[in-house]
């Protein structure tokens, strides 16, 4: 029976006789007539000793029978004295090193070769990672009281009235890759499943190409229903991210260390202020005029990836951690579909402001949301001024015509999240094969 690397320590402690170890070869040094192999596989690794080479080649897939014994030079403090070998499938000379320092590896040559990448240790705790955030966003949920939805990703037209969407054709018609469930999420609010959440791929047909774009990325979408405003949707993400960032800390502790990261502690999460959209403005501009030989720097008219980055280290040094909510956004830079901040008796905010937020972590947007316009009266009246037309949006109509509650939720891109966990260059590194402007393979 197969034993993982993991498992050999204990082999060996029991003293057992002989044990199977199957992986690939991680690495091969010959060294006084002895030969020292890495094996690794899903567990970890294991130094093997064998009397010769053979026909390995690193990367070889490959199943040993040895005994263990405890040897406090090798990796673990357990090597695998191999007594027979069987080479399942031999590996091809590498285009590159595999297990090379990725530190010294460009990006392009890791993406270019990704089928090969991924085999890398440190590069595969990057997804060990990421499935903990999609397994703790789902569970949180759920204990919440969410339903998972499965929506079509094939739309007849825009979900935010804009024009980024890659066009595909179906049978006699062309069709568009979703930007996003919006539609769907509100659908069923609106069905009496009140607080739905779907994990899934979303298409945006922008042109850039920056450390902080995709143009298909992994949106963890949630919709609930009976909300007052915009800050009920950040108490929720609040408790949400919480919970992710204590469930990578306590599964993803290896993982972590391999890229000397570390999450926000527990209750810092917390402590995340929530800031006007004029006041970040306000702060940011303060932020760049206080920096040390910052000379005469040109003031920001938007939360821009510098203002993002100002706002963050002043959360930092404010209140402990880099991560806030900006909300009240104006209309002009919000959907069609979001709510309006009323106007208070005697006065009050203008209604060009919005129930809007985003969520700031270490230097990045990672989420964006909203409430939504629930009052259908309202909704056809706002459509003309985003250049809309009402029957070009039956579906969505439809779902505020026959009665909706206030309802709201919000996106966070998996990618963008997993980047600024583990501090990674680009989000690329963080989408198992990312498609950009460039990259359409494999």
């Amino acid at each position: 029976m197969r034993v993982l690397a993991k498992d050999i320590p204990s082999a060996a402690r029991e003293g057992k006789d002989e044990i199977e170890a199957s992986g690939w070869v991680h690495r091969i040094r010959e060294l006084g007539g002895v030969v020292f192999v890495i094996l690794r596989d899903r567990s970890g690794m294991v130094q093997l000793v064998l009397e010769e080479k053979g026909g390995l080649t690193l990367e070889s897939v490959i199943t040993v029978k040895g005994v263990p014994a405890f040897n406090e030079k090798a990796p673990g403090g357990v090597e695998l004295k191999v007594k027979e070998i069987r080479i399942l499938s031999r590996a091809a000379d590498l285009p590159y090193q595999v297990n090379a320092d990725i530190g010294k590896i460009g990006l392009d040559v890791i993406l270019d070769n990704r089928v090969l990448s991924l085999r890398n240790p440190k590069i595969r705790s990057i997804f060990k990672v990421q499935a903990t955030i999609v397994e703790a966003f789902a569970e949180y949920l759920r204990r919440a009281d969410f339903t998972e939805i499965k929506t079509s990703k094939l739309s007849s037209g825009s979900t935010e009235g804009g024009t980024n969407l890659f066009k595909v054709e179906y049978f006699d018609r062309t069709l568009c890759l979703a930007q996003s469930p919006q539609l769907y999420k509100e659908a069923m609010v609106a069905s009496g499943l009140e607080r739905v959440f779907e994990i899934a791929p979303v298409y945006r047909a922008e042109k850039h190409d920056t450390p902080r774009h995709l143009n298909e990325y992994v949106s963890l979408d949630l919709e609930m229903g009976f909300i007052e405003s915009e800050k009920d949707l950040i108490e929720l993400e609040k408790g949400l991210l919480a919970y992710i960032f204590d469930e990578v800390a306590r599964k993803n502790g290896p993982d972590l260390a391999a890229w000397d990261a570390a999450v926000p502690p527990a209750g810092a999460v917390g402590a995340a202020p929530t800031v006007a959209y004029e006041e970040a403005l306000k702060i940011a501009n303060e932020e760049q005029a206080g920096a040390k030989g910052n000379g005469n720097p040109a003031r920001i008219f938007d939360i821009n990836p510098e203002a993002e980055r100002l706002l963050s280290e002043w959360s930092l040094r404010e209140y402990g951690v880099e991560l806030l909510f900006v909300n009240e956004f104006p209309r002009r830079y919000r959907p069609f579909y979001t709510y309006p901040v009323e106007a208070a008796e005697g006065g009050g905010k203008p209604a060009a402001l919005t129930m809007s937020f985003d969520a700031i972590f270490r230097g990045l947007e990672i989420t964006s949301g909203s409430r939504r316009q629930h009052d259908y009266s309202a909704f056809a009246q706002a459509l003309p001024k985003f250049g809309l037309k009402e029957e070009n949006m039956a579906g969505y109509a439809a779902v505020l015509k026959y009665g909706c509650p206030p309802h709201g939720g919000f996106a966070i891109g998996l990618e963008r999240l997993t980047q600024k966990i583990l501090a990674l260059g680009s989000v690329k590194e963080a989408s198992l094969f990312p498609r950009d402007r460039r990259r359409v393979e494999p």
